[in-house]
């Protein structure tokens, strides 16, 4: 169940402003949207927008690295032996104990 606060509407310069309790949690200047909805006021707060990264510092960083992207012929891997390709590994997973 949702706590329930009573607050007084006072005016502010030509305004009017409802004071709203500490208790719930705001912080001093959130934005908030408020709405009527069939006599019914909704406050709520309004989302912030995601922050965007700015690349325009480290975008050049590589420019005087003469990086390429990586061509098929260079994408060769030396095999070297896995866990789960030994078979005596994979049988000790799998059997099961009573």
């Amino acid at each position: 169940m949702s706590e329930e606060y009573r607050a007084k509407v006072f005016k502010s310069g030509n305004s009017l402003a409802l004071r709203l309790p500490k208790a719930l949690g705001l912080e001093e200047g959130a934005e908030m949207l408020l709405r009527e909805e069939r006599g019914r006021y909704i406050v709520e707060p309004v989302e912030k927008p995601k922050r965007k990264i700015n690349l325009e510092k480290i975008w050049g960083i590589g420019k005087h690295l003469d990086l390429k992207p990586i061509t098929p012929e260079d994408r060769v891997f030396e095999h070297r032996p896995l866990l789960w390709d030994d078979p005596e590994w994979v049988a000790s997973v799998t059997k099961r104990e009573p």
